[in-house]
């Protein structure tokens, strides 16, 4: 496999016709990956250091490509724990997914779900921070401009994007994990496709220079994530 550019392969489990069981299942597995290898605390770490200097305000937040909710339901708990008022949405275009989270998410009224295409969302969606999560590699390169300047058109404070870094080592050691660790094929599967289908460091920089008056930080982590922050300089509404 060459990993000098991004595969295009499609994943399983964007499939729509996949079994609802099965996708329970597959997400139970990834959910438990991102546990394992730290990957939802990338995210809730970087939200934490946009809103930890004024825990005062109330922040909207804005999950794109939700999936099941959990990311969401991990911040709510964090925030909440740190005292910070907060108003969640997740936003995902599959009726199936979104029913698992709202399910995941049912005592949680400040989170709410909405069936939508990210790349057609409007002012309704309009949040203080946005969050993306295991998202922008299922984006090709000619849709990425308009992927990124739908964030920016919605973020008032800053964007969190956490995702995948290509690389033949990571998807030999994913390789090896998954076959000891996850149960279902399809997120063995789809765990190497979406590794083959991530970003390396050049390639998020090159992105980050047609963003310009924002502030960015591309930063490496560990189990072979990026995470990249925006931050803007926009008052608050």
């Amino acid at each position: 496999m060459d990993f000098t550019i991004r595969s295009r392969v499609d994943e399983r489990m964007d499939n729509p016709d996949m079994s609802f069981e099965l996708l329970q299942n597959a997400y139970k597995d990834i959910n438990l990956c991102n546990r394992l290898l730290g990957g939802q605390s990338i995210t809730i770490k970087a939200v934490w250091d946009l809103v930890k200097k004024d825990r005062k305000k109330s922040y909207t937040i804005l999950d794109m490509g939700c999936g099941d909710g959990t990311m969401l339901l991990k911040l709510s708990n964090f925030l909440s724990k740190k005292g910070v008022s907060h108003v969640m949405k997740g936003v995902d275009q599959r009726e199936d997914v979104l029913s698992i989270a709202e399910q995941k998410c049912a005592t949680y009224p400040q989170i709410s779900f909405h069936k939508q295409d990210i790349l057609l969302a409007d002012a309704r969606y309009k949040s203080d921070i946005l969050i993306n999560t295991l998202t922008m590699h299922h984006f090709e390169e000619e849709r990425m401009e308009a992927f990124l300047g739908k964030f920016q058109e919605l973020a008032k404070i800053g964007i969190v994007i956490n995702d995948l870094h290509r690389s033949k080592i990571a998807y030999m050691l994913f390789r090896i994990f998954s076959f000891f660790v996850l149960k279902t094929d399809v997120a063995k599967y789809d765990g190497l496709v979406s590794i083959s289908k991530g970003f390396r460091k050049s390639e998020l920089l090159q992105m980050a220079q047609k963003i310009p008056n924002v502030s960015h930080s591309i930063q490496w982590k560990w189990a072979f994530r990026y995470v990249w922050v925006m931050k803007f300089n926009r008052l608050r509404n």
